[in-house]
């Protein structure tokens, strides 16, 4: 009740200071509400200065002028889409309805149709000799999911959902742009796609009217330009029991440590700027989530991916007031060095068992001392962050079970690769160490990947990769053990330690006796290497986000001046040699070019005297 109270509140100050009024009923189970937009299949030719952008089954009308936003991450949507699928058969089975996709018709189903509650536990299917229906892409479900993209812009994420993703009743494609709206149905109307329903909203207004009403979604997707921060207290209200809520966050120069006290204000957390800022991100976010626990409201991650310029999250979310205690525990704390980077874990609360139940209390600390016992710097204090896994390895098993059974559906190299590469890491150990970010703490050459790997399973450790970043190192070896091996290798490949100050984190890390390590190459030092999969492909020619969509389109002045000036970095540019002739020519400085005007450096002023004989 008091939940309820407190949307309710929450919706009445959100209508009052809304700009514009809701348009209409929410038509959440149709076609477009009040008949506005074409029909569904109806033929709606491009008009002028409008392009056609295709992406998975879907075609849509976009105008060239910057008035609708528009993302490249089709990688982003591709992964939705698989997500979304499993999590259908997750929910709908044991409702008796079969998910079924192209290529599964004249299979057993694909991946096992098998269900989950919020513990883990496996749901068994309803027995009876009624066979179950089935559900297919593209086709209405009776008794399936409602989907809500509560920003939607041109509606392709929602038209993708409704002709890719099986079992779906409904899917509200909602903006707070009249342009976008009306550009969304249009796009509608073209594709043919009758479970696609736009909506014209304050999205928190939307969700919050929904809870109040006792009509909650199944899955909420938050996709929205920068920080999802505004949006993220009603969607977690408005998810039903077990719903899947999808996160993105493009803000990464907040959330990785570039400002800290902007993250703060948005997540309550504290960023960092180290070399383990990705996956702190993707911490942070979940700790945003989780920390809705007024509402007796507790989360479950499924998948969480930090891609290009962006992190995105799957979670499910659950209600329960004894779980909700717990989530003290799953929280912590990161002291991280200034000098040698080397970070521990502060959890905020522990969980001890207690006869048949458990006891909650405050955790016990810190795991430090006043400064770093390996080079004497200060610690920076970052979080509170979520401290539990990522991921939960039997759903990611799924997705992938379910790409090698469908061939041709989305970008599937990429998927595939980053999808392995996260069942191989190891989910009890949070944040990572570099290769790179070791080797220029004490100034020598880097290991091998593989090399170091190997070091530490021959010491007994487990190791994995990071999916966050490549060349990374996450370890269940404490650090002093991390730091024993890079004397080890400093010793095979000497540093010049003349040349380093006594105070520096190199040189009292170095002055330090050290265990012996093995570098012997291991067989299990890189799984997925073997498999020869595309785990960090390069960044796209057009990589990064795009401008804000403005009222009347176009890109402001000061905008098109900084993508001038820091756009194509990387483009190859041909050089005839004129641009050195901007240069001054050494040897003709000192009197010795002999190559005259044939010379590429610039000749210009008067060569020097000639030296007395």
């Amino acid at each position: 009740m008091r939940g309820a109270a407190r949307a309710a509140a929450a919706f009445s100050t959100l209508r009052k200071a809304s700009p514009a009024p809701l348009r209409g009923p929410p038509a959440m189970d149709g076609a477009s509400p009040n008949g506005s937009g074409p029909p569904p299949g109806a033929e709606v030719p491009p008009g002028a200065g409008e392009t056609l952008i295709s992406e998975g089954r879907a075609t849509i009308l976009f105008p060239s002028a910057n008035e609708v936003f528009y993302n490249l991450q089709g990688f982003n949507r591709d992964l939705t889409c698989a997500v979304m699928t499993e999590f259908a058969r997750l929910q709908l089975q044991p409702k008796g309805i079969r998910v079924v996709l192209p290529g599964e018709e004249k299979t057993d189903g694909g991946s096992p149709q098998t269900a989950e509650d919020g513990d883990g536990d496996t749901v068994p299917a309803p027995d009876g000799p009624e066979a179950p229906r089935t559900a297919k892409p593209g086709e209405l479900c009776e008794g399936g999911l409602r989907v809500l993209e509560a920003l939607a812009a041109s509606g392709l994420r929602s038209i993708r959902f409704a002709k890719e993703v099986p079992g779906l009743r409904a899917v509200v494609a909602n903006d707070f742009s009249a342009r976008a709206v009306e550009l969304m149905s249009r796009n509608v109307g073209f594709n043919g796609v009758d479970l696609v329903a736009p909506r014209m909203a304050d999205a928190r207004m939307l969700m919050y009217q929904c809870k109040a009403d006792r009509e909650p979604f199944d899955v909420i997707d938050l996709d929205p330009y920068g920080s999802p921060a505004p949006f993220l207290d009603a969607a977690v209200q408005a998810v039903s029991e077990g719903g899947l809520l999808c996160v993105t966050c493009t803000d990464m120069g907040v959330m990785a440590g570039n400002s800290a006290e902007t993250c703060y204000s948005k997540y309550g957390a504290m960023s960092l700027k180290g070399k383990f800022c990705h996956e702190m991100a993707l911490r942070i976010i979940l700790h945003s989530l989780d920390s809705r626990n007024c509402y007796q409201r507790f989360i479950v991650p499924l998948l969480s991916v930090s891609a290009d310029f962006y992190i995105r999250v799957f979670v499910r979310v659950f209600t329960g007031q004894a779980k909700v205690k717990a989530s003290a525990s799953k929280q912590a704390l990161v002291y991280h060095c200034v000098g040698c980077g080397t970070h521990h874990l502060q959890r905020l609360g522990k969980v001890t068992s207690h006869g048949t139940g458990f006891k909650y209390g405050a955790a016990t600390g810190p795991p430090v001392g006043p400064t770093c016992e390996f080079c004497q710097q200060r610690h920076q204090l970052g979080g509170p962050m979520w401290a539990e896994p990522l991921h939960d390895p039997a759903f990611v098993e799924r997705v992938l079970a379910a790409l090698e059974s469908s061939p041709g559906r989305f970008q599937k190299e990429r998927m595939r690769g980053m999808l392995s590469v996260i069942t191989e890491e190891l989910s009890d150990v949070p944040l990572y160490y570099t290769l790179d970010g070791l080797s220029s703490t004490i100034h020598c050459n880097t290991p091998s990947l593989l090399q170091f790997r190997s070091a530490l399973l021959h010491a007994g450790y487990r190791v994995s990769l990071s999916h966050a970043c490549k060349n990374t190192v996450k370890t269940d070896a404490p650090p002093a053990v991390l730091w024993d091996i890079m004397r080890c290798w400093a010793k095979i490949h000497p540093v010049k330690r003349e040349r380093l100050a006594e105070t520096s984190p190199a040189s009292r890390i170095l002055s330090v006796e050290h265990l012996q390590a093995s570098f012997a190459l291991r067989d299990d030092a890189n799984r997925s290497r073997k498999r020869g999969l595309k785990r960090f492909p390069e960044n796209p020619k057009l990589w990064g986000p795009k401008a804000r969509a403005k009222a009347g389109g176009g890109i402001s002045p000061s905008l098109q001046e900084k993508r001038k000036r820091h756009q194509n970095k990387r483009t190859e540019r041909t050089d005839d040699g004129t641009s050195l002739k901007n240069f001054p020519c050494k040897r003709f400085k000192e009197g010795n070019c002999s190559l005259g005007t044939q010379c590429c450096y610039s000749h210009e002023g008067e060569p020097p005297a000639a030296p007395p004989p």
